[in-house]
């Protein structure tokens, strides 16, 4: 799947799992499109101020925050649906199938149980900014509404491994996510 598949990404999961997988896939590729477009706008228009008034947008580095939050915690289940995370594979390599499979779906389950815990602290963190009263200087709301996307983000992403996990429990095949399966891309090169 290349990202400009993105806008159609289709579930392969069975029932209420593929429906909600691809709801949430067009949600992230909207909130990923729409925050980095925004962040050049806004970029733009602040250099365009700048230079051009002799002031810049005063509001302008509270809008790009918001957005890399946005974007970072968003791309995270849209990195973990589309198998782009990273990995180490070099003992993975190695196993045999099995072992393979084996291995890929223990460190989905663990990865997506960590994503649920970093899910609680988070929450647990915007509670502590929630009841300290912070707001953002120039924008004047509570700051504790840009770290929203935040447990939602590690949220989103537990799902898709616990989606993965299932995804390798239930086929013959190993997968890296719920529609990636495991393998490299065939790559051509001329001496």
């Amino acid at each position: 799947m290349t990202d400009s598949d993105s806008l159609k990404y289709h579930s392969e999961l069975p029932g209420l799992l593929g429906k909600l997988d691809t709801l949430i896939c067009k949600i992230e590729s909207f909130m990923l499109a729409a925050g980095v477009l925004l962040m050049a706008l806004n970029t733009c228009v602040n250099v365009i101020a700048r230079f051009g008034f002799g002031q810049g947008l005063f509001f302008s580095g509270e809008i790009n925050r918001i957005l890399i939050v946005l974007i970072t915690f968003a791309g995270i289940g849209y990195a973990a649906r589309h198998g782009r995370h990273i990995r180490m594979s070099a003992l993975y390599d190695t196993l045999p199938f099995k072992g393979r499979k084996i291995l890929m779906t223990s460190i989905a389950l663990i990865t997506g149980l960590i994503m649920l815990v970093l899910a609680y602290f988070s929450y647990q963190y915007i509670v502590s900014v929630y009841d300290r009263g912070r707001i953002l200087p120039a924008l004047g709301f509570e700051i504790w509404w840009i770290y929203i996307w935040v447990p939602l983000g590690f949220i989103v992403t537990g799902i898709q491994y616990g989606l993965t996990v299932y995804k390798n429990l239930t086929s013959p095949d190993v997968y890296l996510s719920a529609g990636v399966l495991d393998g490299y891309a065939e790559t051509e090169s001329e001496v």
